[in-house]
């Protein structure tokens, strides 16, 4: 029998479409590449999230996470970014063994560049910065032939970076993924890139002089965004 809970988040969900939202969607991906979507605004899922956390909040840790996985399972981006919200709430409960509930998700059921965002950004950079060793596993991610694997190696340490943290293992990633033809992981590890030179923009910048001749112009746009217009411009330099 199906959770009568998530029954009732999926029937509130299409009460909440919003056609506007649903047709403008589009826009922000490739033709071929969209998200399934409800079309719903960012704002009302996190109220329609929230809501629902509150209600599956004191179940056991591995009873939300079935739940959760559920969401997942559905395929739609605001279904994935509410399991988010679900996950992002509990992170005070993470243990180590739950690295692998998180992985099993990134492998299995991202699909495209907001939901990897969605999950890598909180859910698991907020893991890693509680269980740093585990960045190694996300150095192996960077070798799958799943585009969305080797995106979420990078952006999973993009609130991280910003911290100032894990400089040596973004650099890490960086150069392994620095001929990706991907131009989603491009884009990802030029992210965060970018993420890191808030705090050590020297280092990022000299790191990007020293690749510049091999490092894909997508990837070199976004790691020098933040940076001041003259080290722009040298950076751009053939």
């Amino acid at each position: 029998m199906k959770d009568e809970r998530i029954i009732d988040l999926r029937q509130t969900l299409k009460d909440n479409v919003d056609e506007k939202v649903l047709e403008s969607s589009k826009r922000y991906y490739k033709e071929g590449e969209e998200a399934r979507v409800y079309g719903i605004k960012m704002g009302k899922i996190s109220k329609i999230g929230k809501i629902f956390y509150q209600q599956i909040k004191d179940l056991p840790k591995q009873e939300i996470f079935e739940i959760c996985e559920e969401l997942w399972k559905a395929d739609y981006l605001e279904e994935a970014v509410i399991a988010c919200i679900c996950t992002d709430s509990m992170h005070k409960k993470y243990e180590p063994a739950d690295f692998k509930v998180f992985e099993h998700w990134v492998k299995n059921y991202v699909s495209d560049w907001a939901a990897c965002d969605t999950l890598c950004n909180h859910t698991i950079g907020t893991f890693v910065m509680m269980y740093p060793s585990y960045i190694k596993e996300l150095k192996k991610w960077t070798k799958s032939s799943n585009r969305w694997v080797r995106r979420a190696a990078a952006v999973t340490l993009i609130i991280p970076a910003r911290k100032g943290l894990f400089l040596n293992d973004i650099f890490d990633i960086a150069d392994i993924l620095l001929s990706d033809k991907d131009d989603m992981v491009q884009k990802g590890y030029g992210w965060m890139l970018k993420a890191a030179s808030e705090a050590h923009q020297k280092e990022v910048y000299e790191y990007v002089l020293s690749k510049r001749s091999v490092m894909p112009r997508t990837a070199l746009r976004y790691a020098i965004e933040k940076m001041p217009p003259e080290l722009r411009k040298e950076a751009m330099k053939k």
